[in-house]
């Protein structure tokens, strides 16, 4: 058995280009209440794969600042298939419990492929963070627990 975590990045200040848009006071707050969260659940070994936008770096800066340990994943942006991740992912036979730090819609359709067989986009909120558990050689995951920035204390 190992974890899946799917993050969706904090809340973003609005503006042009999309890509270089820095998270909000709010969502530094936000990704801050996570990271904490995830710091206190995530096991010592964990792949991070992050979408390469600003905003996404910020968010997942707030858990591990070190971006040498991070695999920048431009799909994760790119909004493509939850089937393509999944095989960026490895899965279902991951090697290592894995972080996804990325977009709605596609966090949230990758996480209603994975606990419910098809790609239907979940309502995701920002900053959000689902903890999945996954058995080797299953197509299905199983959610564990839920963090939100803006419901943690």
């Amino acid at each position: 058995m190992t974890a899946l975590f799917l993050w969706r990045h904090a809340d973003a200040l609005p503006g042009a280009p999309d890509f270089t848009r820095e998270l909000s006071p709010k969502g530094n707050e936000q990704a801050r209440k996570v990271a904490a969260w995830l710091s206190a659940r995530a096991p010592e070994e964990l792949r991070l794969l992050v979408s390469p936008a600003t905003r996404t770096r910020q968010t997942v800066a707030h858990f591990h600042d070190d971006e040498s340990d991070i695999q920048f994943c431009p799909p994760l942006y790119e909004s493509v298939s939850p089937d393509e991740i999944l095989g960026i992912i490895g899965w279902p036979n991951m090697p290592l419990p894995t972080l996804v730090v990325g977009h709605q819609p596609l966090i949230g359709a990758l996480a209603a492929r994975l606990l419910a067989g098809h790609p239907h986009p979940e309502a995701f909120r920002k900053s959000a963070l689902w903890w999945l558990r996954v058995e080797p050689e299953q197509e299905r995951a199983q959610l564990v627990e839920v963090a939100d920035g803006d419901m943690l204390v």
